[in-house]
C-alpha cells in the first residue's frame, strides 16, 4: 500500500542565492556609478548605495576598507569606461581630428539628454567637494584629468600635421584649457537641463583652435 504522506512544500520567497564575490563588487561599483554622476559623494550616505544594490554593510566592508577606498575605486571605473570612449571618438583615424571632438561632445550630450541631464561626470562632481576629500582622493581625480588631457593633445597634434589648425597651437595647454571648460559647461547644462551649454563651449573651443 502506497503512503499518501508529502513532505509540507515551503511557501514564500524562494532562498536567496549567494552572489559570487566578482558580481557583489561589480553590483556596488554599477551601483555607485549610477548614484554619484547624480549626487554627490559626500551628501550620498552609503546605506543609501547599500540599500540599492540590496548588499548588507559587512558585505560591502569584506570588498572595501573605507567610503573613501570605495570612492576611489569608482573613480577608476569611471576612468576606465571614460578613457575608451576617449579612444573610440579621439582615435578614429577615418575620421578628421576637429570632428573627432564634436562627435565626442555630440556623444556626452547624448548621455545627458538620456537622463535629463540629471547624471554627469564623476570626477567632475568630485571636483566640486574637494574641501571633503584626501589628499590621496584629490592626487587620484588629477591623474584622471591629466590622462584625459593625453588623449586630447594626441589629436590636436594629429590636426597640427594634417595643417587643420597652425603649428604654433600650444596642444598641451588647449587640451588643459578643453577640460577646464568642458567640466564647467557639463554642471551649466545639469543647471539648465539643457545642452546649450555644451554646444556653446565645443564650438569657442574650435573656434578658438581656428583663429
Amino acid at each position: 500500500m502506497q503512503s499518501n504522506d508529502k513532505s509540507p512544500v515551503r511557501r514564500g520567497r524562494p532562498p536567496k542565492l549567494p552572489r559570487e564575490n566578482a558580481d557583489t563588487k561589480a553590483l556596488l561599483i554599477r551601483t555607485g556609478l549610477e548614484t554619484l554622476t547624480e549626487f554627490g559623494f559626500s551628501a550620498t550616505g552609503l546605506d543609501t548605495i547599500l540599500k540599492k544594490a540590496a548588499v548588507p554593510k559587512g558585505s560591502f566592508y569584506h570588498y572595501f576598507k573605507s567610503k573613501e577606498a570605495y570612492g576611489i575605486a569608482l573613480v577608476d571605473a569611471y576612468d576606465t569606461y571614460f578613457i575608451a570612449k576617449l579612444n573610440h571618438y579621439l582615435k578614429d583615424e577615418a575620421t578628421p581630428p576637429l570632428e573627432r571632438i564634436v562627435n565626442f561632445t555630440q556623444s556626452a550630450i547624448k548621455g545627458m539628454q538620456k537622463y535629463e541631464f540629471k547624471r554627469g561626470c564623476l570626477v567632475g562632481n568630485l571636483n566640486q567637494e574637494l574641501n571633503h576629500l584626501s589628499d590621496d582622493f584629490k592626487i587620484r581625480l588629477m591623474q584622471s584629468y591629466v590622462t584625459w588631457q593625453k588623449h586630447l593633445e594626441l589629436c590636436l597634434n594629429q590636426a597640427k600635421q594634417q595643417g587643420t589648425i597652425a603649428n604654433n597651437v600650444n596642444s598641451s595647454l588647449m587640451s588643459e584649457y578643453f577640460w577646464i571648460g568642458w567640466e564647467g559647461a557639463v554642471m551649466r547644462a545639469k543647471l539648465t537641463k539643457k545642452s546649450t551649454p555644451l554646444t556653446l563651449y565645443t564650438e569657442m573651443f574650435l573656434r578658438a583652435l581656428l583663429t
